[in-house]
């Protein structure tokens, strides 16, 4: 039997234009000038990830273990891709993980990228220099989408099982944020099965980069959640029109080409994820602009 969401009175944007790990085009990815550089390009959801360290803090970063691609030891010494996953952020203390550089080398796969000597943040760290650049500069609220990386094959090595990493999650959000500011979103189906029974006024968002249907999808899930969030490449009229029939909210990832971004845009989604928030202003001022005249 497939379940609805819980209804609950969320403010829901228009177009919701999400900056992916704050907006990995321009600044270190998942770093505090990130998410800042996104709030002032007109984001209206900032969208990270998290992992556990070994003394269960609770930090911002795509992999549980150190990118040998962004990441530099103490040393200051380049680690290798086959050494990355020895540097296990579930086996470190918060202490050990801040003492690496994740940023000074940038990212060749982003050449806009600002290179800048940063650590990887807590997540209680950006909500709170989020929260006040809200207040102080960009003057109006946005969501946050957070991304629990979860896998069967990782349980305990890795990170905490789906509930014991969801419940120190939620008890964190909770202490910083009203919860309908509050995206969860996951790869892992385990994950957004226990915040839909656990927490069923969180909204949900099923990430998805197979080939399966969408029933094949939500009924492996067993329920509608708030929004479906595929990679772009998967998508078609036909799909979004039939998501949104489910009362399903359509944002796809990642979507970096202006050009893809009005396909989309015309397609029906309801958002997209993005490393280029400021391109995303760009073509919403372009559209403005052709619809006045």
């Amino acid at each position: 039997m497939i379940t609805t969401l819980a209804s609950a009175q969320i403010y829901l944007p228009k177009f919701d234009v999400q900056g992916h790990r704050g907006c990995r085009g321009l600044k270190p990815e998942n770093s505090l000038p990130a998410f800042l550089t996104a709030l002032d390009s007109g984001v209206t959801t900032l969208e990270m990830d998290v992992t556990i360290t070994k003394d269960n803090q609770i930090i911002v970063s795509h992999e549980p273990w150190m990118s040998a691609v962004i990441c530099l030891p103490p040393t200051g010494k380049a680690i290798t891709i086959k050494e990355e996953k020895k540097f296990n952020i579930f086996q470190m203390t918060y202490e050990e993980v801040k003492q690496w550089d994740c940023g000074s080398r940038g990212n060749e796969r982003f050449p806009e990228q600002t290179k800048i000597n940063i650590y990887k943040p807590l997540l209680s760290e950006v909500i709170v220099a989020v929260e006040k650049h809200i207040k102080n500069f960009s003057k109006y609220e946005v969501d946050y989408n957070i991304e629990i990386k979860t896998t069967p094959e990782g349980d305990g090595k890795f990170h905490p099982k789906p509930d014991e990493f969801s419940d120190r999650v939620y008890d964190l959000l909770d202490q910083f944020l009203p919860m309908e500011r509050v995206i969860i979103q996951s790869f892992d189906f385990r994950v957004l099965k226990y915040w839909h029974t656990k927490y069923p006024d969180i909204r949900l968002a099923a990430l998805v980069e197979n080939t399966k249907t969408v029933d094949e999808n939500i009924n492996e899930l067993g329920f509608y959640p708030s929004i479906y969030s595929p990679d772009y490449k998967l998508l078609s009229k036909e799909v979004v029109k039939y998501c949104r029939e489910l009362k399903m909210r359509v944002i796809p990832w990642t979507v970096n080409d202006p050009t893809e971004m009005k396909v989309l845009k015309g397609m029906g989604v309801n958002g997209f994820i993005t490393d280029y928030p400021d391109r995303a202003a760009k073509l919403k001022m372009t559209l403005n602009l052709t619809n006045k005249k």
